[in-house]
């Protein structure tokens, strides 16, 4: 099992925006990819602008599958004006 935690920073005012983007994407995920296990969209309690996203994939096919979607690219074309910096990506193994 692959575990994945992004980081990402939301640019003030644009909380509604991302997370409607956010929303959409997770939807198309769950429903096309059977080795996404989890694709959970967090948001700080202490910092409104900061989320993270809590992802499982099965395998490293599935998490290269998930990257090569035609939606997850558009996705992140659309999020681009709502970040306030990059995202933070770290990937995990399962134990």
């Amino acid at each position: 099992m692959i575990g994945v935690i992004a980081v990402l920073k939301v640019a003030e005012g644009k909380n509604a925006e991302f997370e409607a983007i956010f929303t959409d994407l997770a939807k198309q995920v769950r429903a096309n990819e059977p080795g996404n296990l989890a694709y959970q969209l967090t948001k700080s309690r202490t910092d409104p602008q900061t989320y993270k996203v809590l992802e499982l994939y099965k395998d490293q096919d599935s998490l290269t599958a998930h990257g090569g979607t035609d939606y997850f690219k558009a996705a992140g074309a659309k999020m681009g004006p709502c970040m306030g910096g990059r995202p933070e990506i770290e990937y995990l193994d399962g134990v």
